[in-house]
């Protein structure tokens, strides 16, 4: 077996292997997520939190293995770190830190990330795959709406300060502090902490709360819209692939059709 198909046989897509490593890899993925659920119980005995502890401690082990078993099959290693399940399989080890050095206990935090690879369970590679084209394709206008929308989000901070300042001086005591107000106001999700009480700062609020639907709805439409020309592209390519080998079997058919022929004889 060559090495270039270890990762087949991780992912399930070997032809021969199958996909009962995959699923069982799964599955303690599964039950890593379901552990750190146990571990929030109050009041657990003595041997459970020493069995969550070691099983946690064994899964780590499993990733960080297959981790650098990843890093070694690959063709090109850099290019799988730095892509996008290379990140998270490598932030998926990390917590293996805290067992080393408890004063790096924080990033036990980063456990959660194993939860995200229950994704290739559900067989969403092509998705996301998709979803990572329709990104790439739009990352230029992305990257110009998020511009806009920080200088945005500055120019909110300054405004409410200026007008709710003397009002509320505790809630907008400064412009960072009057930054949150900007953002939650922006993403029009308002959770209603701090809201402003005079007649100017209610008139920039509403002009804020128009300006900030636009410049979120366009990213989403632009998203979808990649997201719908891909799947066209895919489809005309395999409407195309398919024709193709229609023609190709109509070809093959009327060339080989003289020679089920049987000869006739000669009288």
């Amino acid at each position: 077996m060559h090495r270039s198909e270890i990762p087949q046989i991780l992912d399930g897509t070997h032809p021969r292997a199958g996909r009962g490593i995959a699923l069982a890899h799964q599955a303690l993925i599964f039950l890593s997520g379901l552990a750190i659920s146990l571990e929030t119980v109050p009041d657990l005995p003595g041997w459970a939190e020493r069995g969550l502890y070691l099983f946690e401690f064994a899964v780590l082990l499993v990733f960080a293995a297959e981790y650098l078993t990843r890093l070694v099959c690959a063709p090109q290693p850099l290019r799988y770190a730095l892509s996008f399940w290379g990140i998270v399989d490598l932030l998926a080890v990390l917590p293996l830190l805290s067992y080393v050095s408890p004063q790096l206990a924080a990033v036990r935090s980063l456990r959660l990330l194993r939860l995200v690879r229950l994704l290739k369970l559900l067989h969403t590679n092509r998705a996301l795959m998709r979803l990572e084209i329709a990104l790439r394709q739009t990352r230029g206008e992305l990257a110009v709406f998020a511009f806009l929308a920080l200088i945005i989000l500055y120019i909110a901070a300054v405004g409410i300060y200026i007008f709710e300042h003397d009002a509320q001086p505790e809630a907008f005591s400064s412009i960072p502090m009057a930054l949150w107000w900007a953002v939650v106001s922006f993403t029009t999700v308002g959770y209603g902490d701090i809201y402003p009480i005079t007649a100017e700062g209610r008139m920039f609020t509403t002009a804020l709360l128009f300006i900030g639907l636009g410049v979120i709805a366009v990213p989403t439409a632009l998203i979808t819209s990649a997201l719908i020309h891909t799947d066209v592209a895919q489809q005309v390519e395999k409407e195309i692939e398919a024709d193709l080998r229609d023609e190709i079997e109509r070809e093959v058919r009327s060339g080989l059709a003289p020679l089920k022929r049987k000869p006739t004889r000669r009288r």
